[in-house]
């Protein structure tokens, strides 16, 4: 991997960090609990509940993502960025531009 695509990859990834960490933000307001004064009916509060427990899904995926991506951050400048850590081939520079927390390539991953 040259230094330029290093160098492309790490701005997508400080841009990505952004943005899960506004999302993420987002989210933990969303996923505060219902106080149970708040007069909803029985079908909203399960409604609500339903979409709370969704968020909360988004949430932790979110939060796992946001560290695999500051991982790759402290991980760009070693050698082995962007080599399968299973076959030790390099990892195409396409998958690493979409997902830069990539530690295998798409043969092993599958």
């Amino acid at each position: 991997m040259t230094a330029t695509e290093k160098s492309e990859i790490e701005e997508t990834i400080a841009a990505e960090i952004q943005q899960l960490e506004a999302q993420i933000e987002i989210l933990q307001e969303k996923t505060k609990p219902i106080s149970p004064d708040c007069s909803l009916g029985r079908l909203t509060r399960l409604e609500a509940m339903g979409e709370s427990h969704v968020n909360h899904t988004v949430l932790d995926t979110s939060r796992l993502r946001l560290a695999r991506l500051h991982n790759a951050l402290l991980r760009i400048e070693l050698d082995g960025f962007g080599t399968c850590i299973d076959c030790g081939e390099e990892i195409g520079t396409g998958r690493m531009r979409i997902r830069p927390e990539s530690v295998r390539c798409i043969s092993c991953a599958t």
